[in-house]
């Protein structure tokens, strides 16, 4: 069914998976280390929450353009949104209230964020496979060592994938109900808000719309002609804009043209105007051709913006500004990445590199389904496209082409040979979510089956009695190895893998981010002299103040910068990054470990002590 509603208990049940995902992500992430972007994200969030302390008392001295880039410039290479929920939270849950640690109250809206993941996964899935679906879906995203792992961080890129999900829920929702087709524009302004990726959003979703549209205007000439007025005012606008680029001499001549009274201005209201012209004349000859078109038309306004309104950055030099943004990310550093043994440091990089990280690192109980689920969807594409092969399949419907095209969306854009490739799995996680739902299908197929099957001998056997223990056997390895792992979690590598052990020997990436550091800062606050000089390797200035802020770490112990300076050196093992052991022995003389953090007997982490500081 298109864009269903859904029922009490679906509802019921996705507050509950909501709020299961919240509470464990709280419980659970004071173990969990601060990795180096956190940190910087957490001294930009107490910036930002300053701003906010002086709009109070001082609002026209906050609003000036010298204020604003006061606290906002720091980490402006990134949109504001979720770094004013943590600072806002800190803020609040901290400062004022004092109930929380720092980096508790600076996490807690990104376990809010991250916890939409499964009760939107649940209400999709519901939607569209059934509740079996929903639920695997939901619980499985979860089970995924590294996702939880990132869901424990005031980061964004579970962030950015929950807000894509919540996009693409509010279109297919759109389909039926005009008012989720704005809901769908205000979505893609917060996703916007939360990272770069969205950009691509539109690029997805607009051919799903066009082709309902079309669908649905089919033998109705006049609903055809709104329809294609529609794609005109879009399609001229874009040809007025690049005609003024090549007008003003490129990007940088429309850059410094581009103002409040200016034609760029006057063709943005152009399309806000003309989109509602045509939608309010759709509404009169088709409902189903307006409602497919609505979230288009509301992404295309709402999301600049919400964007703009969002970050007060922007406000005094928008042009510029989001321009310098745009230009970072698309010319972002290429850090130096280990993969089956080849240090990566620069394009091309291998085709293939997303999928084999994704084989090996989600448990392989769950990817299994998940190939299951695609291959199936694709399978089906592929016989549809033939007269001898059509009959034997059901069409795919649009509500199954959109899952699959956003569980391929993500993995397609990282997987181009020029993108950078580094930070485990977490920029495609929008299509783990998908791929997700694909696998939660899947396993409700498969358990639908068994049923059918076994009901041939015992008609009055429940569902739930295959269901159970086919979640058992597939969510249980995932639970375990998850609990196994934690809180290591950039470190976890699946049973295609051979586990860490295994990876190590691949020649893969053992960790990254620097947390994994906690394993041995006990060690060191029991064993380190008195205002004794550390080298933690690979982790940030403002890690290690936040180590010592949340008391992790003494507040008496030195940070310093070289081997040769530290009286103890904590090396994370990184292959781009042997000399920093080799300089330690060199500094230390001696090539012994005093201790480490070995997992499944792979060093992560290992402490080596000056022999005349013990």
């Amino acid at each position: 069914m298109t864009g269903r509603p859904a029922t009490r208990e679906e509802k019921y049940t996705a507050w509950a998976l909501w709020t299961l995902a919240f509470v464990a992500l709280w419980l659970t992430e004071s173990a969990v280390g601060y990795t180096r972007d956190e940190s910087v994200y957490f001294a930009a969030a107490e910036s930002y929450s300053g701003w906010f302390r002086q709009l109070f008392h001082s609002p026209a001295r906050a609003l000036t353009d010298a204020a604003i880039v006061r606290a906002w410039d720091y980490n402006h290479e990134h949109p504001a949104l979720m770094k004013t929920l943590f600072g806002l939270s800190h803020l609040l849950f901290h400062d004022t209230l004092g109930w929380m640690r720092s980096a508790t109250a600076f996490r807690l809206p990104a376990f809010a964020m991250a916890a939409l993941v499964p009760a939107l996964s649940f209400l999709l899935g519901s939607a569209l496979y059934g509740r079996t679906a929903g639920l695997f879906a939901a619980l499985a995203f979860m089970l995924v060592p590294r996702q939880y792992f990132n869901s424990e961080l005031a980061c964004f890129d579970l962030a950015v994938a929950a807000l894509w999900l919540l996009v693409v829920y509010c279109f297919w929702r759109a389909l039926e109900d005009t008012r989720w087709g704005i809901a769908c524009g205000v979505a893609f302004g917060l996703a916007l808000a939360a990272k770069h990726n969205a950009l691509f959003l539109p690029f997805v979703l607009t051919p799903f719309a066009l082709w309902r549209a079309w669908s649905a205007s089919e033998g109705e000439p006049e609903t055809r002609s709104w329809l294609l007025r529609f794609v005109g005012v879009f399609a001229s606008v874009a040809v007025l804009y690049g005609l003024l680029v090549l007008s003003l001499g490129g990007g940088e001549g429309f850059q410094r043209k581009f103002f409040l009274l200016s034609p760029h201005s006057l063709l943005f209201v152009s399309l806000a105007a003309g989109g509602a012209w045509t939608l309010k004349g759709l509404e009169k000859v088709n409902a189903r051709v307006t409602r497919a078109l609505v979230p288009i038309a509301a992404m295309a306004v709402l999301g600049p913006v919400i964007f703009y309104l969002h970050w007060p950055y922007l406000w005094h030099q928008p042009v510029d500004r989001t321009a310098w943004y745009l230009a970072f990310h698309a010319k972002h550093n290429h850090y130096a990445w280990f993969y089956l043994g080849t240090l990566l440091r620069e394009p091309p990089f291998p085709l293939a590199y997303v999928l084999v990280k994704t084989a090996l690192t989600v448990p392989t109980s769950l990817f299994v389904p998940m190939v299951t689920g695609f291959a199936a969807l694709a399978a089906r594409v592929l016989m549809g496209q033939f007269e001898k092969t059509r009959a034997w399949v059901a069409p795919v419907t649009m509500a199954e082409a959109l899952v699959g095209v956003n569980a391929m969306a993500s993995i397609l854009v990282i997987s181009h040979p020029q993108v950078p490739h580094f930070g485990g799995v977490k920029h495609w996680f929008p299509s783990m979510v998908f791929l997700g739902l694909l696998a939660g299908q899947a396993v409700s197929r498969g358990c639908a089956a068994l049923v059918e099957r076994l009901r041939a001998r015992w008609p009055s056997l429940p569902g739930l009695a295959v269901s159970v223990p086919v979640f058992a056997v597939l969510l249980a390895p995932a639970l375990v190895y998850s609990a196994r792992v934690f809180p290591y979690g950039t470190a976890a590598y699946s049973e295609l893998a051979g586990g860490l052990p295994g990876a190590a020997t691949m020649g893969m990436q053992r960790q990254f981010w620097s947390s994994h550091v906690t394993g041995v800062l006990p060690w060191i606050n029991e064993h380190a002299k008195p205002g004794a000089r550390l080298f933690l390797h690979e982790v940030h200035g403002g890690s290690f103040r936040d180590y010592q802020h949340n008391g992790m770490l003494r507040p008496d112990l030195r940070a310093v910068g070289s081997p040769f300076d530290a009286d103890i050196v904590a090396y994370q093992y990184h292959q781009e990054f042997r000399e920093f052991e080799f300089n330690t022995w060199q500094a230390f003389g001696t090539r012994t470990p005093t201790m480490g953090l070995y997992l499944d007997e792979t060093p992560q982490v290992v402490v080596y002590v000056r022999p005349e500081s013990r």
